[in-house]
């Protein structure tokens, strides 16, 4: 597997179809116009090659507090950690300290690839972070975002988050959503909200408004989200 910086013209091209296809739409993502800006204003788009064939693709900016928002991610399984490692190389090229990114809560794989093989912690939750969204991914859907921060300058110990205390609330499936010991918060989300969503959009808005319910209602009492278990829950912790 090859990592580079990708800056001409086919190259970039061939990425906004990339991100086009994972996201399942007719319109861009990302067009070329625009990475190529992010290019010349000092941002890269880095890609993943398996000999010729793009395995995967990231893009970021370098942002005026020192730090690299990370944009989009996309990759087939197998290449995310390393073509992540590639891009905090190039941050860390340019003296970035940290990283962010968003993606969505109710994704459990991806929150587990974030807090727990990155080491990232959730610092924001934000409702309807895009607006209304029309790609094969995420239509119908509100974009709910949680915020990750991943220091570059050292690296989170990981833990497997293990639910305990008391439930106090419930999900759409009629299982506890919510647990507390009194320190620390615990909340579960779909194991493959994808499906649901195909199954049910009503049923995936449920989930979104619960979920929601709980980080808001942590987040404005100084919680930050610190991990993810296999099956699915959130650990928060005071910051």
């Amino acid at each position: 597997m090859r990592f580079r910086v990708i800056s001409d013209v086919p190259g970039i091209a061939r990425v906004a179809a990339y991100y086009a296809e994972v996201w399942q739409t007719s319109t861009d993502v990302l067009s070329s116009e625009t990475l190529h800006c992010i290019r010349h204003a000092g941002g890269a788009t880095i890609g993943a090659f398996d000999g010729d064939e793009l395995a995967g693709a990231t893009t970021g900016l370098f942002c005026p507090d020192g730090s690299v928002y990370s944009m989009i991610a996309a990759a087939r399984a197998g290449v995310g950690h390393p073509l992540k490692l590639a891009q905090k190389d190039w941050a860390a090229g340019l003296g970035a300290k940290s990283m962010r990114w968003t993606y969505d809560p109710l994704v459990s794989r991806n929150a587990r690839f974030n807090l727990v093989k990155l080491g990232a912690v959730v610092t924001e939750y934000t409702v309807d972070f895009y607006g209304p969204m029309n790609d094969g991914v995420n239509e119908g859907d509100q974009s709910d975002r949680l915020t990750v921060q991943r220091d570059l300058t050292g690296s989170r110990e990981s833990h497997e988050s293990v639910p305990a205390g008391e439930v106090t609330s419930t999900a759409p499936d009629g299982e506890p959503l919510a647990r507390t010991d009194g320190e620390r918060i615990w909340c579960r989300v779909p194991r493959d909200i994808v499906h649901v969503r195909k199954e049910s959009r009503d049923l995936a808005r449920q989930w979104r408004e619960a979920v929601r319910g709980v980080f808001v209602d942590a987040f404005e009492r100084g919680y930050v989200a610190t991990s993810m278990s296999r099956d699915g829950w959130y650990e928060l912790e005071r910051k």
